[in-house]
């Protein structure tokens, strides 16, 4: 039998069915593997032993009674801009240091009463606003495929310990790409659902009209596991969608026979890394010989998106932290403090017009959306950097790693459509490159099922990062 540790979501719930293994064990596998590993990563900032092991007791007291749910003894961990009842959760600054909510996170509490174990929280970038995860009160995360790597950002502590096997699955949130960014760099899956798809609620926000909670796991089969337990309206957030939530993990049909794939070369592929692009066109290859059609598409106006981005961002954020912020300047990083300060100097007729071009652009792709299924981009413009590294070069480009690493998922953050990352190929120093598939506003059914798909042909999703592999 396989490390416990390596078994998918799936197949641990299908184990514990048969009593082949109990939810004691799995979690206690899985404490001593952080143990043994997060030193290095510093993917984990807060270890919950005692709180893991009593929830699995309970499961496995729910499955020696029959008491079935869809995660039961499923170990998790969560992005510590979660909330999280009697547990630390300090969105990775000195400005929460001290603070223990009385109350959990919407997708904390819905993973947890469909019998999701709680491992503990995960490093992030301050206040999620950065794409590297290397400004955090804990320190730089770090990626288990090379340990002098970021992890991406921000949800890298959750990237990081997925794809170091330290835990099944995670949670994310997305700005600009701070779930697809670190499943990216860290070599697994990793979606950011539709806007409205899953509850922010008690999350710490980092710009109200572009944040998305979503899954990180191994394969796109435990994302849309997570995804349906966390979907669903909340009356504590008003942007929720009542839009019936799907069975995401029965409609993987692994069929995509007809479908038509919209490949948008300009802007994503043109700045991305060569090898990149290859295992990207590669990975389309696999997608057409599974009977999917492939056509060129053209989003007009996609140059704008990252200034649009970048506006909305310094205003909102901004105007999250103001309150207080004159007396806690010092409790920030000085990333952070420095973006902060920038956002007072935003006009108010270049935020109302950046909310204009997300008009324009949702405009653009739903015309798009009427001549193809689906568009296919690379996930990232280049594989994970060295810690400290400001400027990359590519193609003759000279830019920062910053602008760089938001290029390819940003304008669907400004659209809110959905967006999965999968792990589609390696660099030749062994960092990995991923696919992103976009649909229609709420198919994440759709896009989960060409992600499924390609898991099924491939086994890029299933290699073990050399740093950390027994």
């Amino acid at each position: 039998m396989s490390s416990l540790t390596d078994l998918s979501i799936s197949q641990l719930v299908l184990g514990y069915q048969a009593k082949d293994f109990s939810p004691i064990e799995v979690t206690k596998a899985y404490f001593d593997r952080i143990e043994k590993y997060n030193e290095n990563l510093n993917a984990f900032v807060y270890i919950d032993r005692e709180g893991g092991l009593a929830s699995a007791k309970l499961a496995e007291d729910k499955y020696n009674k029959g008491d079935f749910k869809p995660l039961l003894g499923v170990p998790l961990a969560h992005k510590d801009l979660y909330c999280t009842k009697g547990l630390p959760s300090t969105a990775g600054s000195k400005v929460l240091e001290n603070n223990i909510p009385d109350v959990d996170a919407t997708s904390v509490e819905r993973l947890s009463q469909s019998g999701a174990i709680n491992l503990g929280k995960l490093n992030t970038h301050e206040f999620a606003y950065g794409p590297t995860n290397e400004n955090s009160l804990f320190g730089s995360c770090l990626n288990p495929w090379n340990y002098k790597c970021f992890s991406g950002g921000s949800s890298g502590g959750s990237g990081s310990a997925v794809a170091a096997r330290l835990c099944a699955g995670a949670t994310g949130s997305d700005t600009g790409g701070s779930i697809r960014i670190p499943s990216a760099c860290c070599g697994i899956s990793g979606l950011k659902p539709t806007y409205g798809r899953v509850s922010r609620a008690g999350i710490y926000p980092l710009c109200w009209t572009m944040d998305h909670s979503g899954p990180m796991a191994r394969s796109v089969e435990d994302l849309a596991l997570m995804l349906k337990a966390m979907s669903g309206v909340d009356k504590f957030d008003s942007a929720s969608s009542s839009l019936e939530v799907g069975n995401y993990a029965e409609t993987l049909r692994a069929d995509i026979s007809g479908i038509v794939l919209g490949i948008p070369n300009r802007y994503f592929f043109d700045q991305a890394q060569p090898d990149i692009e290859n295992s990207v066109r590669e990975a389309i290859e696999v997608l057409k010989s599974l009977g999917a059609t492939v056509i060129d598409i053209d989003i007009e106006h996609i140059e704008h998106a990252a200034g649009a981005a970048l506006a909305i961002y310094l205003s909102e954020g901004t105007a999250y932290h103001d309150n207080g912020f004159e007396n806690n300047q010092d409790l920030y990083s000085d990333q952070v403090r420095g973006f902060l300060e920038l956002g007072n100097f935003v006009l108010a007729k270049d935020y109302i017009n950046a909310q204009r071009f997300r008009t324009l652009l949702g405009e653009e792709m739903a015309r798009l959306f009427e001549q193809v299924d689906y568009f296919i981009t690379p996930g990232l413009a280049l594989t994970a950097q060295q810690v400290g590294q400001e400027n990359i070069n590519i193609r003759g480009i000279e830019q920062s790693v910053f602008s760089a690493i938001l290029r390819n998922t940003e304008p669907f953050n400004l659209t809110g459509v959905p967006a999965l990352v999968v792990p589609c190929g390696f660099s030749s120093e062994g960092l990995p490159h991923s696919m992103q598939i976009i649909g229609r506003p709420f198919d994440e059914a759709g896009i989960l099922n060409i992600g499924h798909i390609f898991q099924s042909v491939t086994s890029w999703h299933i290699k073990l990062p050399s740093e950390v592999n027994e």
